[in-house]
């Protein structure tokens, strides 16, 4: 009876099993983190052997850096072009729903690893730079434009990752009810200032 098990995995083209190694990769980051995950773990999850892993990535941060290229591809290809409008929300939800755990490590695991940080900072001032060309032209005042620039992504993507850990409800509304709160931010950049001050309780 032939064995069975990594050791005797099927051979695949190898651009096949490097696609599947790193889906494999990123469900296993996204579950233990770049500093717990070792390429043990990886190897299992991908049903490769050690030997395997190597041939295609030379340490564990070249796999997690290809992880996070891969998981920005998938978000390009969503997206289109890179302009933040209404339709972008739309993307990055479909984005999410067909890759939660791409989505989760792109925005928030890799932020948290200090080997990884500046990259995530870079992606983040690079959504912040395409915001602000879109909000500049419907808020007045740059420095509010600024500030909104820099809050709609990050408002952006806490919506969407809530709306994942809340179980995806009501899919038809998502994008609509987040796209309310997002639309929130830009006007109360651009109200008029009021005189004097909310009264208390």
């Amino acid at each position: 009876m032939p064995a069975t098990g990594p050791a005797t995995t099927r051979r695949l083209p190898r651009a096949e099993r490097r696609e599947a190694i790193l889906a494999a990769a990123t469900q296993a980051f996204a579950r233990g983190g770049f500093t717990n995950t070792g390429m043990e773990d990886i190897a299992a999850e991908a049903a490769v052997t050690r030997v395997i892993l190597y041939r295609h990535f030379d340490s564990k941060a070249d796999l997690y850096r290809a992880v996070l290229t891969r998981a920005r591809q998938h978000l390009s290809a969503a997206a289109g072009a890179p302009n933040y409008t209404g339709q972008i929300i739309d993307a990055l939800l479909t984005a999410a729903c067909r890759d939660p755990a791409g989505f989760r490590l792109l925005f928030h695991h890799a932020a948290r690893e200090p080997e990884f940080a500046e990259e995530s900072d870079r992606y983040h001032a690079e959504m912040t730079a395409i915001a602000h060309q879109q909000i500049a032209a419907m808020v007045p005042d740059p420095g509010w434009a600024r500030w909104a620039a820099h809050l709609t992504p990050t408002a952006t993507i806490a919506a969407i990752t809530a709306w994942l850990d809340a179980g995806q409800p009501d899919p038809d509304t998502a994008a609509t009810r987040i796209r309310h709160a997002v639309t929130a931010i830009i006007d109360a950049a651009r109200r008029p200032p009021e005189t004097g001050h909310p009264s208390g309780p």
